[in-house]
């Protein structure tokens, strides 16, 4: 199992998401996908794109500045 980390830091709406699902098509089964990013609307939308493809939302923590990591089991 491998951990892929993507920085999102400055992308708006829908640039994070669409960084995921395209990070996300080259992982395996297993695989965590560890994100970061400071969109306004990054926590729902790693809810709702897990929720849209069946993966797993492991993790959502606040890293202050605005930030937040998200950890995705693909």
């Amino acid at each position: 199992m491998a951990t892929e980390v993507l920085d999102c830091v400055g992308m708006k709406c829908p640039q994070p998401v669409l960084k995921m699902a395209a990070k996300a098509a080259t992982m395996k089964a297993g695989d965590i996908l560890e994100l970061v990013g400071d969109c306004p609307t990054f926590e729902k939308d790693a809810r709702q794109w897990c929720d849209r493809t069946g993966k797993t939302l492991l993790a959502v923590r606040d890293e202050g500045g605005g930030k937040m990591r998200a950890q995705i089991q693909i």
